[in-house]
């Protein structure tokens, strides 16, 4: 199935010069969804993954289907201040300022298999931010799949030296 023709362009969003990849078509239809979810899964079914980590918002939605899909645990990774046991945090550069995620200390055993998932990897920030925090929880990270690449961007690079997979580059 050909998945990049269910992502629509929308030019000059959130702000001018900006080409935002919207994957709500995608997310609209079954057979797409389906197959976006296999496709991210498909490198990593028999690594015996044992938890699935994503970013909020859209990474939860592809986080969570992969974790089923893969028979794992799901584990939310959020802005600060919005989970309510005890937490690890990170704070991390963004193009204008800084941003703090956190997670919960127990959320991950230490050494237990975890894959990153996001829909998007384009600067790879938000991304490396939140491999450092399953790192820092004892994590071990054998990979991260996303939906979509921008290529251009250069976010590979700064999340070596994990595996990455994505199913569509621009």
């Amino acid at each position: 199935m050909e998945l990049a023709r269910y992502i629509r362009d929308i030019p000059d969003w959130p702000k001018p010069g900006i080409l935002f990849r919207d994957i709500t078509p995608l997310l609209a239809d079954p057979q797409a969804l389906r197959a976006a979810v296999d496709a991210m899964c498909a490198p990593y079914k028999n690594a015996g993954i044992a938890h699935v980590a994503a970013v909020e918002a859209r990474g939860f939605i592809f986080g969570t289907a992969v974790a089923a899909r893969l028979n794992a645990g799901f584990v939310p990774i959020r802005k600060k201040g919005k989970l309510p046991f005890e937490t690890e945090s990170i704070t991390y550069d963004l193009e204008y300022g800084t941003d703090t995620l956190e997670i919960h200390r127990d959320a991950v055993p230490a050494g237990a298999k975890v894959l990153m998932v996001d829909d998007l990897l384009a600067t790879g920030g938000t991304m490396k931010a939140a491999c450092d925090l399953i790192e820092k929880v004892q994590g071990h990270i054998v990979g991260i799949t996303c939906l979509i690449e921008l290529a251009d961007l250069q976010g590979r690079p700064r999340l070596a030296p994990h595996k990455i997979h994505t199913v569509i580059s621009y």
